[in-house]
């Protein structure tokens, strides 16, 4: 039976809208909206969804780096809402982020060796063990201890994300959130990146989180997925039920756009009309009704619950309520 490493509970985050002169709270930007979700040790899930969605919100709630307004978050069953700055600091060995953005993730002031050196000088590793735990890293990362005396402008861009990756294993931790790891990246340079964090994974029995619009790049990280539209999971299950069986009519149209690989298959193209709406004052019901080819009478009243249609297979839609 899989070990239970993170559960998420009604997760909200809410972030205050402020006018005039005083200051006054005039509104709520719902970022977060009631997010439940766990993760296995050494499980992968995908959040996907557009720009905007909260999904990035999400995983920095989960790391306590924007702090929830309301809801629970457990770490190998611990509650970590709430943990002061000490209790902060030590969790931190345990759970670490890979940044979307290889080029500005990175201090250009500082050598490679100086950025992997931060983080175990932080949490109190010996001077004595430094040096030879960052060669360690660098050469798992597919670089020569040799190119940590260069500064950051050296490297291109799937070099740099291999350092981010770096110092993201350097205290040994056990859950990665991986924030776009590699939209940034050239088509060709995307693959190898998603094979190094597979083999590391594998390597350090890790468990990842990968936020992501790119649902092609979800097929090759991901156990599970959980699809997120304006703030909440809309739909969520194992990656092969969702891939060939969407149910959610926004998860059909995020798996329309994918490309097919193979010729001969013609997949039918879903287009949403209008735009997202403001997750400031987001619509009555279910936020997705307004751009929902296949909307009932009652949607934009009747906010649907995440229901189990089939062993795991939640999804949030009137449809199947």
């Amino acid at each position: 039976m899989s070990e239970r490493l993170l559960t998420v509970r009604d997760l909200k985050v809410y972030f205050p809208v402020k006018k005039g002169l005083m200051s006054r709270t005039v509104g709520r930007v719902k970022a977060v909206d009631g997010v439940s979700f766990h993760l296995d040790k050494g499980e992968t899930l995908g959040i996907v969804g557009e720009s905007g969605c909260g999904k990035t919100t999400t995983g920095q709630a989960v790391m306590m780096l924007a702090p929830p307004t309301s809801g629970q978050v457990e770490f190998k069953g611990r509650p970590i809402v709430g943990l002061c700055k000490a209790e902060l600091r030590a969790l931190r060995r345990e759970m670490q982020v890979i940044f979307q953005d290889p080029y500005s993730s990175l201090n250009p002031r500082l050598t490679v060796n100086s950025i992997l050196s931060d983080p175990l000088e932080v949490h109190g590793v010996h001077p004595s063990e430094r040096a030879a735990r960052i060669a360690f890293l660098l050469e798992k990362v597919g670089l020569s201890p040799e190119q940590g005396l260069r500064y950051p402008h050296e490297f291109s861009g799937g070099q740099r994300q291999r350092i981010g990756i770096a110092r993201a294993l350097a205290l040994n931790p056990q859950l990665i959130i991986a924030d776009e790891p590699v939209s940034a990246l050239d088509v060709s340079i995307q693959a190898q990146i998603i094979n190094l964090l597979t083999d590391l994974q594998a390597e350090f029995d890790l468990s990842y989180i990968v936020i992501a619009h790119d649902l092609a790049v979800v097929e090759h990280l991901c156990d599970r997925v959980a699809v997120m539209y304006l703030g909440k999971i809309v739909e969520s299950g194992a990656y092969d039920d969702i891939y060939e069986d969407p149910k959610h009519p926004y998860t059909q149209a995020l798996l329309s756009a994918v490309p097919v690989p193979d010729p001969d298959t013609v997949r039918k193209r879903v287009i949403l009309g209008g735009d997202v709406p403001s997750p400031l004052n987001p619509p009555e019901g279910c936020n997705f009704h307004p751009r929902c080819p296949r909307r009932l009478g009652h949607c934009d009243r009747v906010d649907p619950a995440l229901v189990d249609v089939r062993s795991g297979h939640l999804v949030a839609c009137h449809l199947y309520l």
